[in-house]
This record gives structure tokens, C-alpha cells and sequence, in this order.
């Protein structure tokens, strides 16, 4: 389950001497996991779906050896701990009914960490920037549904000194070693950072039932709105103009909470999930093959729909502060208005999730402890 709240499933194949891969599945379901957790027993019919995948892509002499991993991230982090040990419970049953190879570690929820340094593996494998050394790396921005994630290898020793605690990670791969920047804010997902700039608290009803008014929606505009699993009653201010006060409000949501690595405005950076998404919904992209924008067409972009949603009513209502979200997000990360980021789904017809980071190190470390252990 992905920070995008969907079940998905990546059947991968290579070489283990040589990393390189030779085959990819990829198949997504929705709702994701953190969606089953007050009915638990019915999370087990997405898990098995994507089980028979499997059985159809992997040969029947090899469904033994192939080991299977569950990784769960910002979704089953933003739920209470009961909850969501249950619903890896429920995943381990049936794991362990399944034909696979299944070991102790097989399910587990990922820190923001992991998440972030996996993506970092995927887009720099696929980039070519892990084939050897030398090789400029690129860096990665995921915005997801719970939390979002920065990571890059710095060069300046300045950035690693002036480094937060908990924003650097070593990371071994391929017999090197990556000392990277990466952090992962959890709250500041998308959907989280709405309920924040509405004026919610995570896990809670809004008090008495009461209306979330936002100047960040278009004025008059009355709904409701579902975020883990509770549904809040919103609207938008009587009257005004949009910009101005919705990225007032949207500064305040994310005052001090994020750090600025100077460094990452001379990196290449490759941005994913909502980023893609809603740089397609404006036409800044191409939805199905992605392309370059700066921050400043977030930002335009973020002006032209607070100024017009209330005569577009069959988009989103939360244009204007989604895009409002995202432009000011970058800008505290550390970005210029002129900075190009490249949004993709695919690099080399292989999706740019973290899974295939992950499985990539997960494979790397299987490989060292038979190493250790010979």
C-alpha cells in the first residue's frame, strides 16, 4: 500500500550477480490496506488478487524461491498501532497460505526513511546513475496521501554538517556506500496537509459536527470530504479574492516544519505521485507521459485556479489549495521559482515507485548476510 492509498504489486526479475532487471510486473488496486482497518477479514480479498498475479507471472517451479514482501507505508503509519498490526496480521496469514517463500520479515511498515532512500534507489537504478561510479546521481521528491519524502546525495560537505538530526542516512548498495540526505515529513502529505489547512486534526471529527470553512475554497461552495475513514462537512468563505489568503493560510500549516537544504537547488530532481498527478490535472504535463515544470508554473497555475474555480465546477474544489500546497512546499524545501523538476511514471517503461528500491535492497542484503554467513 503506497502513500497514494492503493494496494499494489510488483513481480521483478534480474540477475542477482549484476544489477540489472530484466522483467517488471506492475498491478495497482484500490482501496489501499489502511482502508480495511475496522474490517480487517475483508483486506485479505485485495491481498489475494494480487497473489494470483503472481501465480500467473512466475513460473510454478520457481513460486518456492520467490520471496514475498509487503511493505506498507505513510497509510498504516497514520493509523493506531492496534489497528494496523492487525491488518499485517491478516497479510501474514496469507502470505503464509500462499506458495511463496515467505520469511519472518516479510511484512512491515517502512519509516519515511526507507521510503524515501527506496524511491531514491529506483529513479538513480533506472537513471543509470548506480552502475558505476562516477555517475552524477539524481534526487527525489514524493508527495503522498499521508506524508511527503526528500532524498539526495549530497556533495558539499556544508550540507552535511548543517543537516538536521534524522535527515541523513548511510545507505549500502552494491558494494558502495551513499551517504544521503533524506527525510520524510509525515503529516505533510497531501490529504493530511488539506485537513491541517482547513483547520482538522488528524484522527478527530471536526467538534459538534461543525463546518470547516477554508478561503481556500471557492466562495459559497458547500461538501463533504473523506479522509481516513471520517467525513467532514466543508465550504468555502463568503467572498474575497483566493491567492492571497489561501497561501496566508497555507504558510502558517507549514511554518518551521520543514527543512531547507540549500544544496538541493543545484541537484536534479525527478518528483512523483501527486506532484505528477496534479501537474496533469492543470495540463502542465501529459498525463500519460509526464514532462518538466518549474515551480513558478505551480505557481501560476495555483493563481489562474483560485481565481477561476468558482466558474469551473466540474473540477476538483481543492485545485487552488492543492496547488497553493505544493508551491509553497517546494519553495520551503529549498527551491527557486525557476527550478525544474522532471515528473514521470515511468523511466524506461518501469514504474518509479520505491518498490523496486526496496526489493533491490532487500535482495542486496539477503545476498550479504549469506556472504557474512560463509
Amino acid at each position: 500500500p503506497g502513500t497514494k492509498r492503493c494496494l499494489a504489486s510488483h513481480i521483478l526479475s534480474f540477475p542477482l550477480e549484476t544489477p540489472t532487471l530484466t522483467h517488471e510486473t506492475f498491478k495497482a488496486l484500490k482501496p489501499g490496506l489502511s482502508a480495511y482497518a475496522d474490517d480487517v477479514e475483508k483486506s485479505a480479498q485485495g491481498i489475494q488478487e494480487l497473489l494470483d498475479v503472481a501465480k500467473q507471472d512466475i513460473p510454478f517451479d520457481l513460486w518456492k524461491a520467490t520471496p514475498l514482501v509487503l511493505k506498507a507505508t505513510a497509510g498504516l503509519r497514520l493509523l493506531p498501532g492496534e489497528k494496523a498490526q492487525k491488518l499485517l496480521q491478516k497479510v501474514k496469514e496469507v502470505f503464509k497460505a500462499s506458495p511463496f517463500l515467505v520469511g519472518d520479515d516479510c511484512v512491515s511498515i517502512m519509516n519515511g526513511t526507507d521510503e524515501g532512500v527506496s524511491a531514491w534507489i529506483t529513479v538513480n537504478f533506472l537513471t543509470g546513475s548506480l552502475r558505476g561510479p562516477g555517475r552524477s546521481s539524481v534526487g527525489m521528491l514524493d508527495l503522498g496521501g499521508g506524508s511527503t519524502q526528500i532524498t539526495f546525495l549530497p556533495r558539499a560537505e556544508g550540507t552535511l554538517e548543517a543537516s538536521p538530526p534524522g535527515h541523513l542516512t548511510s545507505l549500502q548498495m552494491f558494494n558502495r556506500t551513499y551517504r544521503l540526505y533524506s527525510h520524510s515529513y509525515l503529516g505533510l502529505g497531501l490529504m493530511s496537509a488539506r485537513l491541517a489547512i482547513l483547520g482538522g486534526v488528524e484522527g478527530r471529527p471536526a467538534k459538534d459536527g461543525k463546518e470547516l470553512v477554508s478561503a481556500c475554497l471557492s466562495p459559497g461552495f458547500r461538501g463533504e470530504w473523506e479522509h481516513a475513514e471520517i467525513t467532514y462537512r466543508i465550504s468555502g468563505q463568503k467572498a474575497g479574492r483566493l491567492h492571497e489568503p489561501c497561501a496566508s493560510r497555507v504558510s502558517e500549516v507549514l511554518r518551521n516544519k520543514v527543512h531547507r537544504a540549500e544544496e538541493a537547488g543545484h541537484v536534479d530532481f525527478y518528483a512523483f505521485s501527486y506532484y505528477y498527478d496534479l501537474a496533469a490535472s492543470v495540463g502542465l504535463i501529459d498525463a500519460e507521459k509526464g514532462g518538466s515544470v518549474t515551480v513558478e508554473d505551480f505557481e501560476i497555475a495555483a493563481k489562474y485556479m483560485c481565481r477561476t474555480l468558482g466558474a469551473q465546477p466540474h473540477r476538483s474544489p481543492f485545485l487552488c489549495m492543492d496547488l497553493t500546497y505544493v508551491s509553497l512546499l517546494l519553495r520551503e524545501l529549498g527551491f527557486r521559482g525557476d527550478k525544474v523538476l522532471k515528473l514521470t511514471r515511468k523511466i524506461d517503461n518501469v514504474e518509479t515507485s520505491w518498490a523496486l528500491g526496496a526489493i533491490f535492497h532487500y535482495i542486496d542484503s539477503l545476498n550479504r548476510r549469506k556472504s557474512t554467513a560463509w
